[in-house]
């Protein structure tokens, strides 16, 4: 699968100093269907879990978000 960038991800993983070679890897670790997805997930190296918006449609993974949660998930 090919996996795009929006333009607000960039920024936002910009701005949370998170690098989009860790989310492409989230992301190949998925079993992905067509349809909208959030994906939550603890990385090792980051205080809080990283919250990954997509939309898959045909061969295509578009990130259309991605941020650090403000706490942990109970």
């Amino acid at each position: 699968m090919k996996i795009k960038f929006s333009r607000h991800a960039k920024r936002r993983a910009k701005l949370y100093n998170l690098s989009l070679s860790t989310i492409e890897n989230i992301l190949k670790k998925e079993e992905l269907h067509p349809g909208k997805h959030e994906i939550i997930q603890e990385v090792p190296g980051y205080k809080y879990p990283i919250k990954i918006v997509v939309s898959v449609e045909n061969d295509t993974i578009v990130v259309i978000t991605n941020y650090p949660l403000k706490r942990r998930r109970k």
